[in-house]
Protein backbone atom coordinates (compact mmCIF):
# COMPACT_ATOMS: atom_id res chain seq x y z
CA UNK A 1 0.00 0.00 0.00
CA UNK A 2 2.92 2.37 0.56
CA UNK A 3 3.86 2.12 -3.12
CA UNK A 4 0.27 2.87 -4.16
CA UNK A 5 0.21 5.97 -1.96
CA UNK A 6 3.53 7.11 -3.46
CA UNK A 7 2.18 6.37 -6.96
CA UNK A 8 -0.84 8.62 -6.39
CA UNK A 9 1.40 11.39 -5.01
CA UNK A 10 3.71 11.25 -8.03
CA UNK A 11 0.83 11.12 -10.52
CA UNK A 12 -1.56 13.75 -9.14
CA UNK A 13 0.68 16.09 -7.14
CA UNK A 14 3.91 16.03 -9.16
CA UNK A 15 2.33 15.15 -12.56
CA UNK A 16 4.86 12.47 -13.38
CA UNK A 17 4.37 10.15 -16.35
CA UNK A 18 3.57 6.48 -15.91
CA UNK A 19 6.99 5.52 -17.22
CA UNK A 20 8.76 7.76 -14.68
CA UNK A 21 6.57 6.48 -11.85
CA UNK A 22 7.30 2.87 -12.84
CA UNK A 23 11.04 3.51 -12.84
CA UNK A 24 10.96 5.35 -9.51
CA UNK A 25 8.91 2.66 -7.76
CA UNK A 26 10.56 -0.32 -9.45
CA UNK A 27 7.35 -1.71 -10.97
CA UNK A 28 6.08 -2.28 -14.51
CA UNK A 29 4.36 0.40 -16.57
CA UNK A 30 1.33 -1.86 -16.84
CA UNK A 31 1.18 -2.07 -13.05
CA UNK A 32 1.23 1.72 -12.76
CA UNK A 33 -1.61 1.97 -15.29
CA UNK A 34 -3.60 -0.69 -13.46
CA UNK A 35 -3.21 0.99 -10.05
CA UNK A 36 -4.07 4.41 -11.53
CA UNK A 37 -7.17 2.95 -13.19
CA UNK A 38 -8.30 1.31 -9.97
CA UNK A 39 -7.77 4.54 -7.99
CA UNK A 40 -9.75 6.54 -10.56
CA UNK A 41 -12.58 4.01 -10.43
CA UNK A 42 -12.65 4.28 -6.63
CA UNK A 43 -12.64 8.09 -6.79
CA UNK A 44 -9.19 8.55 -5.22
CA UNK A 45 -6.71 11.24 -6.28
CA UNK A 46 -4.25 13.00 -3.96
CA UNK A 47 -4.20 13.67 -1.11
CA UNK A 48 -6.09 10.62 0.08
CA UNK A 49 -8.93 11.11 2.57
CA UNK A 50 -7.64 11.70 6.09
CA UNK A 51 -7.77 8.62 8.27
CA UNK A 52 -7.82 6.17 5.36
CA UNK A 53 -5.73 3.21 6.52
CA UNK A 54 -4.16 0.47 4.40
CA UNK A 55 -6.96 -2.04 4.96
CA UNK A 56 -9.64 0.36 3.70
CA UNK A 57 -7.49 1.43 0.74
CA UNK A 58 -6.82 -2.17 -0.26
CA UNK A 59 -10.51 -3.08 -0.03
CA UNK A 60 -11.47 -0.13 -2.25
CA UNK A 61 -8.81 -0.75 -4.90
CA UNK A 62 -8.90 -4.55 -5.05
CA UNK A 63 -12.46 -5.80 -4.70
CA UNK A 64 -12.96 -9.53 -5.38
CA UNK A 65 -13.01 -10.25 -9.09
CA UNK A 66 -16.05 -11.97 -10.53
CA UNK A 67 -15.25 -15.46 -11.85
CA UNK A 68 -15.72 -14.35 -15.45
CA UNK A 69 -13.10 -11.59 -15.22
CA UNK A 70 -10.11 -13.47 -13.81
CA UNK A 71 -7.05 -12.07 -15.69
CA UNK A 72 -4.94 -14.36 -17.84
CA UNK A 73 -1.50 -15.20 -16.39
CA UNK A 74 1.27 -13.07 -17.88
CA UNK A 75 4.24 -15.02 -19.32
CA UNK A 76 7.74 -14.32 -18.09
CA UNK A 77 8.92 -12.43 -21.17
CA UNK A 78 12.53 -12.26 -20.01
CA UNK A 79 12.60 -16.06 -19.83
CA UNK A 80 10.99 -16.28 -23.29
CA UNK A 81 13.54 -13.86 -24.71
CA UNK A 82 16.50 -15.71 -23.15
CA UNK A 83 15.28 -19.06 -24.42
CA UNK A 84 14.95 -17.75 -27.97
CA UNK A 85 18.52 -16.45 -27.82
CA UNK A 86 19.99 -19.46 -26.06
CA UNK A 87 18.77 -22.34 -28.28
CA UNK A 88 18.67 -22.23 -32.04
CA UNK A 89 15.73 -24.62 -32.42
CA UNK A 90 13.46 -22.89 -29.89
CA UNK A 91 10.52 -21.05 -31.46
CA UNK A 92 7.75 -18.88 -30.11
CA UNK A 93 5.26 -21.65 -30.86
CA UNK A 94 7.21 -24.13 -28.72
CA UNK A 95 7.45 -21.66 -25.85
CA UNK A 96 3.73 -20.89 -26.17
CA UNK A 97 2.89 -24.59 -25.92
CA UNK A 98 5.03 -24.85 -22.76
CA UNK A 99 3.30 -21.78 -21.36
CA UNK A 100 -0.11 -23.20 -22.20
CA UNK A 101 0.76 -26.48 -20.46
CA UNK A 102 1.41 -24.58 -17.23
CA UNK A 103 -1.50 -22.16 -17.74
CA UNK A 104 -4.35 -23.75 -19.75
CA UNK A 105 -6.39 -20.53 -19.50
CA UNK A 106 -3.52 -18.40 -20.84
CA UNK A 107 -3.23 -16.30 -24.00
CA UNK A 108 -3.91 -17.77 -27.41
CA UNK A 109 -0.95 -18.04 -29.77
CA UNK A 110 -1.55 -14.83 -31.76
CA UNK A 111 -1.97 -12.76 -28.62
CA UNK A 112 1.11 -14.40 -27.07
CA UNK A 113 3.24 -13.39 -30.09
CA UNK A 114 1.78 -9.89 -30.16
CA UNK A 115 2.54 -9.24 -26.49
CA UNK A 116 6.06 -10.63 -26.79
CA UNK A 117 6.87 -8.38 -29.75
CA UNK A 118 5.51 -5.37 -27.89
CA UNK A 119 7.70 -6.22 -24.89
CA UNK A 120 10.77 -6.78 -27.07
CA UNK A 121 10.25 -3.43 -28.80
CA UNK A 122 10.65 -1.63 -25.50
CA UNK A 123 13.89 -3.16 -24.23
CA UNK A 124 16.25 -1.62 -26.80
CA UNK A 125 14.76 1.85 -27.06
CA UNK A 126 17.46 4.56 -26.98
CA UNK A 127 16.08 7.94 -25.94
CA UNK A 128 17.85 11.17 -26.81
CA UNK A 129 18.43 13.05 -23.57
CA UNK A 130 16.73 16.45 -23.54
CA UNK A 131 17.03 18.41 -20.30
CA UNK A 132 14.43 20.99 -19.34
CA UNK A 133 15.25 23.81 -16.93
CA UNK A 134 14.89 22.73 -13.33
CA UNK A 135 13.91 19.20 -14.32
CA UNK A 136 16.75 16.81 -13.46
CA UNK A 137 19.69 16.58 -11.08
CA UNK A 138 22.18 13.71 -11.30
CA UNK A 139 24.10 12.51 -8.23
CA UNK A 140 27.01 10.10 -7.78
CA UNK A 141 30.25 9.55 -5.88
CA UNK A 142 33.70 10.18 -7.30
CA UNK A 143 36.02 7.20 -7.51
CA UNK A 144 39.14 8.74 -5.87
CA UNK A 145 39.02 9.88 -2.25
CA UNK A 146 40.39 12.77 -0.23
CA UNK A 147 42.38 12.00 2.91
CA UNK A 148 41.83 13.47 6.38
CA UNK A 149 44.45 13.08 9.15
CA UNK A 150 43.49 12.68 12.81
CA UNK A 151 45.45 15.31 14.78
CA UNK A 152 45.71 13.13 17.90
CA UNK A 153 46.54 9.71 16.48
CA UNK A 154 47.93 10.55 13.05
CA UNK A 155 45.51 8.06 11.49
CA UNK A 156 44.77 8.75 7.82
CA UNK A 157 41.21 8.10 6.68
CA UNK A 158 39.79 8.32 3.19
CA UNK A 159 36.64 10.43 2.76
CA UNK A 160 34.08 10.23 -0.02
CA UNK A 161 33.36 12.95 -2.58
CA UNK A 162 29.66 13.41 -3.41
CA UNK A 163 28.87 15.14 -6.72
CA UNK A 164 25.57 16.60 -7.98
CA UNK A 165 24.88 18.33 -11.29
CA UNK A 166 21.82 19.97 -12.85
CA UNK A 167 20.89 18.68 -16.30
CA UNK A 168 20.11 21.95 -18.08
CA UNK A 169 22.94 24.20 -16.86
CA UNK A 170 25.56 21.65 -15.71
CA UNK A 171 25.85 23.65 -12.48
CA UNK A 172 27.89 21.40 -10.18
CA UNK A 173 27.91 20.72 -6.44
CA UNK A 174 30.56 18.82 -4.47
CA UNK A 175 30.56 17.64 -0.86
CA UNK A 176 32.76 15.41 1.31
CA UNK A 177 31.54 12.83 3.82
CA UNK A 178 33.18 10.16 5.98
CA UNK A 179 31.36 7.28 4.29
CA UNK A 180 28.73 6.28 1.75
CA UNK A 181 26.28 5.38 4.52
CA UNK A 182 22.62 6.33 4.44
CA UNK A 183 22.98 9.32 6.83
CA UNK A 184 25.88 10.78 4.83
CA UNK A 185 24.13 10.14 1.51
CA UNK A 186 20.92 11.79 2.71
CA UNK A 187 22.50 14.86 4.27
CA UNK A 188 24.65 15.46 1.16
CA UNK A 189 21.37 15.84 -0.74
CA UNK A 190 20.15 18.35 1.84
CA UNK A 191 23.32 20.43 1.45
CA UNK A 192 23.05 20.16 -2.34
CA UNK A 193 19.50 21.56 -2.41
CA UNK A 194 20.56 24.38 -0.08
CA UNK A 195 23.58 25.11 -2.31
CA UNK A 196 21.26 25.55 -5.31
CA UNK A 197 18.60 27.34 -3.27
CA UNK A 198 15.89 25.12 -4.73
CA UNK A 199 14.81 21.61 -5.63
CA UNK A 200 14.70 19.97 -9.10
CA UNK A 201 11.72 17.92 -10.25
CA UNK A 202 13.76 14.72 -10.54
CA UNK A 203 16.84 13.32 -8.81
CA UNK A 204 18.69 10.63 -10.77
CA UNK A 205 21.01 8.53 -8.57
CA UNK A 206 23.09 5.58 -9.56
CA UNK A 207 22.15 2.27 -7.93
CA UNK A 208 23.91 3.32 -4.73
CA UNK A 209 23.28 0.97 -1.81
CA UNK A 210 22.13 3.87 0.36
CA UNK A 211 19.55 4.80 -2.28
CA UNK A 212 18.37 1.52 -3.82
CA UNK A 213 17.98 -1.54 -1.62
CA UNK A 214 18.92 -4.45 -3.85
CA UNK A 215 17.75 -7.13 -1.46
CA UNK A 216 15.16 -6.24 1.15
CA UNK A 217 12.09 -8.10 2.32
CA UNK A 218 10.10 -4.96 3.03
CA UNK A 219 11.50 -2.33 0.60
CA UNK A 220 12.98 -4.05 -2.46
CA UNK A 221 13.54 -0.82 -4.36
CA UNK A 222 14.01 2.69 -2.88
CA UNK A 223 15.26 3.10 0.68
CA UNK A 224 12.38 4.41 2.86
CA UNK A 225 14.53 7.19 4.32
CA UNK A 226 15.54 8.32 0.84
CA UNK A 227 11.90 8.23 -0.25
CA UNK A 228 10.93 10.33 2.78
CA UNK A 229 13.61 12.87 1.83
CA UNK A 230 12.08 13.12 -1.65
CA UNK A 231 8.60 13.59 -0.19
CA UNK A 232 9.84 16.32 2.19
CA UNK A 233 11.37 18.29 -0.68
CA UNK A 234 8.58 17.55 -3.17
CA UNK A 235 10.81 15.84 -5.72
CA UNK A 236 10.91 12.43 -7.39
CA UNK A 237 13.75 9.90 -7.23
CA UNK A 238 14.27 8.10 -10.54
CA UNK A 239 17.20 5.63 -10.22
CA UNK A 240 19.29 5.01 -13.31
CA UNK A 241 19.03 1.58 -14.87
CA UNK A 242 21.77 -0.87 -13.92
CA UNK A 243 24.58 -1.01 -16.49
CA UNK A 244 23.03 1.87 -18.47
CA UNK A 245 25.65 4.66 -18.51
CA UNK A 246 23.54 6.73 -20.93
CA UNK A 247 21.06 7.33 -18.09
CA UNK A 248 23.66 9.19 -16.00
CA UNK A 249 26.10 10.62 -18.52
CA UNK A 250 25.80 14.05 -16.85
CA UNK A 251 26.92 12.61 -13.52
CA UNK A 252 29.88 10.83 -15.10
CA UNK A 253 31.03 14.07 -16.74
CA UNK A 254 30.53 16.11 -13.55
CA UNK A 255 32.57 13.61 -11.53
CA UNK A 256 35.38 13.88 -14.07
CA UNK A 257 35.36 17.69 -13.81
CA UNK A 258 35.43 17.58 -9.99
CA UNK A 259 38.36 15.14 -10.05
CA UNK A 260 40.23 17.33 -12.54
CA UNK A 261 39.56 20.86 -11.27
CA UNK A 262 39.06 20.31 -7.51
CA UNK A 263 40.64 17.06 -6.34
CA UNK A 264 43.81 17.27 -8.41
CA UNK A 265 44.78 20.84 -7.29
CA UNK A 266 44.31 19.81 -3.62
CA UNK A 267 46.21 16.53 -3.88
CA UNK A 268 49.34 17.78 -2.02
CA UNK A 269 47.55 19.50 0.87
CA UNK A 270 46.96 17.94 4.28
CA UNK A 271 43.56 18.30 5.95
CA UNK A 272 42.66 17.54 9.56
CA UNK A 273 38.85 17.76 9.41
CA UNK A 274 35.94 17.73 6.99
CA UNK A 275 35.35 21.40 7.78
CA UNK A 276 38.83 22.35 6.58
CA UNK A 277 38.35 20.27 3.46
CA UNK A 278 35.00 21.88 2.65
CA UNK A 279 36.51 25.35 3.07
CA UNK A 280 39.28 24.44 0.60
CA UNK A 281 36.78 22.99 -1.91
CA UNK A 282 34.44 26.01 -1.90
CA UNK A 283 36.57 28.47 -3.96
CA UNK A 284 37.60 25.77 -6.44
CA UNK A 285 33.97 24.75 -6.89
CA UNK A 286 33.01 28.37 -7.53
CA UNK A 287 35.81 28.64 -10.10
CA UNK A 288 34.62 25.46 -11.82
CA UNK A 289 31.09 26.83 -12.16
CA UNK A 290 32.45 30.18 -13.45
CA UNK A 291 34.72 28.52 -16.04
CA UNK A 292 33.52 29.43 -19.59
CA UNK A 293 32.16 26.70 -21.83
CA UNK A 294 34.37 25.76 -24.78
CA UNK A 295 31.73 25.24 -27.46
CA UNK A 296 29.05 27.73 -26.42
CA UNK A 297 28.76 31.10 -24.73
CA UNK A 298 28.43 31.45 -20.98
CA UNK A 299 29.35 29.27 -18.02
CA UNK A 300 27.68 26.85 -15.64
CA UNK A 301 26.99 29.76 -13.33
CA UNK A 302 25.40 31.99 -15.97
CA UNK A 303 23.30 29.17 -17.37
CA UNK A 304 22.22 28.28 -13.86
CA UNK A 305 21.04 31.84 -13.22
CA UNK A 306 19.20 32.00 -16.57
CA UNK A 307 17.74 28.48 -16.75
CA UNK A 308 17.71 26.35 -13.62
CA UNK A 309 17.41 28.81 -10.74
CA UNK A 310 14.07 30.33 -11.88
CA UNK A 311 12.65 26.86 -12.57
CA UNK A 312 13.69 25.13 -9.34
CA UNK A 313 11.06 24.49 -6.70
CA UNK A 314 11.47 26.54 -3.52
CA UNK A 315 13.01 24.91 -0.46
CA UNK A 316 10.52 23.84 2.23
CA UNK A 317 10.13 26.00 5.31
CA UNK A 318 11.93 23.48 7.51
CA UNK A 319 15.16 21.63 6.88
CA UNK A 320 14.85 17.87 6.54
CA UNK A 321 15.49 15.99 9.78
CA UNK A 322 17.25 12.71 9.18
CA UNK A 323 15.13 9.70 10.10
CA UNK A 324 15.56 5.95 9.72
CA UNK A 325 12.73 3.48 9.13
CA UNK A 326 12.78 0.01 10.63
CA UNK A 327 10.47 -2.93 11.14
CA UNK A 328 9.78 -4.21 14.66
CA UNK A 329 7.51 -6.78 16.29
CA UNK A 330 5.65 -5.85 19.46
CA UNK A 331 6.48 -8.13 22.38
CA UNK A 332 3.91 -9.52 24.83
CA UNK A 333 4.69 -6.61 27.17
CA UNK A 334 3.43 -4.26 24.38
CA UNK A 335 6.90 -2.71 23.96
CA UNK A 336 9.26 -2.69 20.99
CA UNK A 337 13.04 -2.48 21.22
CA UNK A 338 14.95 0.28 19.45
CA UNK A 339 18.69 0.69 20.05
CA UNK A 340 18.69 -1.07 23.46
CA UNK A 341 15.69 0.91 24.74
CA UNK A 342 12.02 -0.11 24.98
CA UNK A 343 9.02 1.90 23.78
CA UNK A 344 5.35 1.14 24.44
CA UNK A 345 2.54 0.82 21.92
CA UNK A 346 -1.20 0.25 22.53
CA UNK A 347 -1.49 -3.20 24.10
CA UNK A 348 -3.93 -4.65 21.48
CA UNK A 349 -0.99 -4.55 19.02
CA UNK A 350 0.96 -7.19 20.97
CA UNK A 351 2.78 -9.55 18.58
CA UNK A 352 1.94 -7.31 15.58
CA UNK A 353 4.56 -6.00 13.17
CA UNK A 354 4.94 -2.21 13.10
CA UNK A 355 6.97 0.42 11.24
CA UNK A 356 9.29 2.60 13.33
CA UNK A 357 10.53 6.06 12.36
CA UNK A 358 13.62 7.06 14.35
CA UNK A 359 15.12 10.55 14.58
CA UNK A 360 17.70 12.00 16.95
CA UNK A 361 14.94 13.18 19.29
CA UNK A 362 11.83 11.05 18.70
CA UNK A 363 10.63 7.52 18.02
CA UNK A 364 7.34 7.23 16.10
CA UNK A 365 5.53 3.92 15.66
CA UNK A 366 3.12 3.21 12.78
CA UNK A 367 0.73 0.35 12.15
CA UNK A 368 -0.80 0.07 8.69
CA UNK A 369 0.32 3.59 7.81
CA UNK A 370 -1.29 5.10 10.92
CA UNK A 371 0.78 6.51 13.77
CA UNK A 372 -0.12 4.67 16.97
CA UNK A 373 2.60 5.95 19.35
CA UNK A 374 5.24 8.66 19.67
CA UNK A 375 7.96 8.94 22.32
CA UNK A 376 10.94 11.11 23.08
CA UNK A 377 14.13 9.20 22.26
CA UNK A 378 15.62 7.31 25.21
CA UNK A 379 19.42 7.18 25.09
CA UNK A 380 21.39 4.49 26.87
CA UNK A 381 20.89 0.79 27.47
CA UNK A 382 17.91 -0.54 29.37
CA UNK A 383 15.77 2.61 29.19
CA UNK A 384 11.98 2.53 29.06
CA UNK A 385 9.42 4.90 27.55
CA UNK A 386 5.98 3.71 28.65
CA UNK A 387 2.78 5.63 28.02
CA UNK A 388 0.17 4.70 30.69
CA UNK A 389 -2.55 5.03 28.05
CA UNK A 390 -1.05 2.03 26.25
CA UNK A 391 -1.53 -0.28 29.24
CA UNK A 392 -4.46 -2.66 29.68
CA UNK A 393 -6.85 -1.99 32.56
CA UNK A 394 -5.20 -2.71 35.91
CA UNK A 395 -2.21 -4.29 34.09
CA UNK A 396 -4.18 -7.55 33.86
CA UNK A 397 -5.48 -7.93 30.32
CA UNK A 398 -2.35 -8.50 28.22
CA UNK A 399 -2.51 -11.85 26.44
CA UNK A 400 -2.83 -13.78 29.70
CA UNK A 401 0.57 -12.71 31.09
CA UNK A 402 0.00 -11.14 34.52
CA UNK A 403 2.19 -10.66 37.61
CA UNK A 404 0.10 -13.17 39.55
CA UNK A 405 0.55 -15.78 36.85
CA UNK A 406 4.31 -15.27 36.77
CA UNK A 407 4.57 -15.43 40.58
CA UNK A 408 2.48 -18.62 40.58
CA UNK A 409 4.89 -20.10 38.05
CA UNK A 410 7.76 -19.14 40.34
CA UNK A 411 6.13 -20.90 43.31
CA UNK A 412 5.89 -24.11 41.30
CA UNK A 413 9.64 -23.88 40.74
CA UNK A 414 10.56 -22.97 44.31
CA UNK A 415 10.16 -20.40 47.06
CA UNK A 416 13.33 -18.50 46.13
CA UNK A 417 12.27 -18.30 42.48
CA UNK A 418 8.86 -16.98 43.53
CA UNK A 419 10.46 -14.38 45.80
CA UNK A 420 12.86 -13.34 43.03
CA UNK A 421 10.01 -12.92 40.51
CA UNK A 422 7.89 -10.94 42.96
CA UNK A 423 10.71 -8.59 43.93
CA UNK A 424 11.71 -8.20 40.27
CA UNK A 425 8.20 -7.09 39.27
CA UNK A 426 7.93 -4.76 42.29
CA UNK A 427 11.23 -3.09 41.40
CA UNK A 428 9.93 -1.84 38.05
CA UNK A 429 7.81 1.33 37.59
CA UNK A 430 5.28 -0.87 35.78
CA UNK A 431 5.07 -4.64 36.29
CA UNK A 432 4.98 -5.24 32.54
CA UNK A 433 8.53 -3.94 32.28
CA UNK A 434 9.68 -7.07 34.15
CA UNK A 435 7.82 -9.54 31.93
CA UNK A 436 10.80 -10.07 29.61
CA UNK A 437 13.12 -10.93 32.49
CA UNK A 438 10.58 -13.44 33.83
CA UNK A 439 10.27 -15.04 30.42
CA UNK A 440 14.05 -15.29 30.40
CA UNK A 441 13.88 -17.22 33.68
CA UNK A 442 11.49 -19.67 32.04
CA UNK A 443 14.11 -20.27 29.34
CA UNK A 444 16.76 -20.84 32.04
CA UNK A 445 14.45 -23.38 33.69
CA UNK A 446 14.35 -25.39 30.47
CA UNK A 447 18.12 -25.17 30.11
CA UNK A 448 19.30 -25.83 33.68
CA UNK A 449 16.37 -27.42 35.56
CA UNK A 450 14.33 -26.35 38.57
CA UNK A 451 16.90 -27.23 41.24
CA UNK A 452 19.69 -25.13 39.79
CA UNK A 453 17.37 -22.21 38.97
CA UNK A 454 16.09 -22.21 42.55
CA UNK A 455 19.67 -22.15 43.88
CA UNK A 456 20.65 -19.35 41.49
CA UNK A 457 17.65 -17.21 42.51
CA UNK A 458 18.57 -17.73 46.18
CA UNK A 459 22.11 -16.51 45.58
CA UNK A 460 20.85 -13.54 43.51
CA UNK A 461 18.53 -12.53 46.36
CA UNK A 462 21.40 -12.85 48.86
CA UNK A 463 23.62 -10.46 46.90
CA UNK A 464 20.71 -8.11 46.14
CA UNK A 465 20.69 -8.20 42.32
CA UNK A 466 17.35 -8.43 40.53
CA UNK A 467 17.97 -9.08 36.85
CA UNK A 468 17.79 -11.93 34.39
CA UNK A 469 21.44 -11.43 33.45
CA UNK A 470 22.64 -11.92 37.03
CA UNK A 471 20.79 -15.25 37.36
CA UNK A 472 22.11 -16.37 33.97
CA UNK A 473 25.67 -15.44 35.01
CA UNK A 474 25.33 -17.41 38.27
CA UNK A 475 24.19 -20.48 36.35
CA UNK A 476 26.77 -20.24 33.59
CA UNK A 477 29.66 -19.89 36.08
CA UNK A 478 28.34 -22.61 38.39
CA UNK A 479 28.05 -20.35 41.44
CA UNK A 480 24.68 -21.89 42.22
CA UNK A 481 26.44 -25.22 42.96
CA UNK A 482 29.29 -23.78 45.04
CA UNK A 483 29.44 -23.85 48.84
CA UNK A 484 28.87 -20.40 50.33
CA UNK A 485 31.90 -20.80 52.59
CA UNK A 486 34.10 -21.37 49.56
CA UNK A 487 33.64 -17.71 48.65
CA UNK A 488 34.19 -16.30 52.15
CA UNK A 489 37.66 -14.79 52.01
CA UNK A 490 39.89 -14.50 55.09
CA UNK A 491 43.55 -13.60 55.35
CA UNK A 492 45.97 -15.58 57.57
CA UNK A 493 47.58 -13.87 60.52
CA UNK A 494 51.06 -14.64 59.11
CA UNK A 495 51.86 -14.28 55.44
CA UNK A 496 54.97 -13.58 53.37
CA UNK A 497 53.43 -10.37 52.01
CA UNK A 498 52.33 -9.08 55.43
CA UNK A 499 55.03 -7.04 57.20
CA UNK A 500 53.47 -6.79 60.65
CA UNK A 501 54.34 -4.22 63.36
CA UNK A 502 57.78 -5.77 64.00
CA UNK A 503 58.94 -4.67 60.57
CA UNK A 504 59.06 -1.08 61.70
CA UNK A 505 61.02 -1.77 64.98
CA UNK A 506 63.40 -4.53 63.87
CA UNK A 507 66.63 -3.40 62.08
CA UNK A 508 66.43 -4.11 58.34
CA UNK A 509 69.69 -4.73 56.44
CA UNK A 510 71.71 -3.35 59.30
CA UNK A 511 69.74 -0.07 59.43
CA UNK A 512 67.23 1.16 61.96
CA UNK A 513 63.77 1.71 60.51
Amino acid sequence: MRKIRELLRLKYELRRSHREIATSLGIANSTVSDYARRAAAAGFTWPLPEGLDDAALEAALFPPLPPSRVPRPEPNWEHVHRELQRHKGVTLQLLWLEYLTAHPNGYRYSRFCERYRAWRGRIDVVMRQVYRAGEKAFVDYAGPKFEVVDRKTGEVRGVMVFVGVLGASNHTFADVTRSRSLPDWTMSHVRMFEFWGGVPELVIPDNEKAAVRQASRYEPDLNPTYRELATHYGTTVLPARPRAPRDKAKAEAAVQHVERWIMAPLRNQTFFSLGELREAIAPLLAALNERPFKKTAGSRRSWFEDLDRPALKPLPAERYEYAEWRKARVNIDYHIQVAHALYSVPHPLARCEVDVRITAQTVEIFHKHRRVAAHLRVHGKGGYATDPAHMPASHRAHAGWTPSRLIAWGRRTGSHTAAFVEQLLDSRPHPEQGYRSCLGLKELLRAYGAERLEAACRRALDIGTLSYKSVKSILSTGLDQADDQQYTLSLPAQHAHIRGPGYYTTPQNGKES
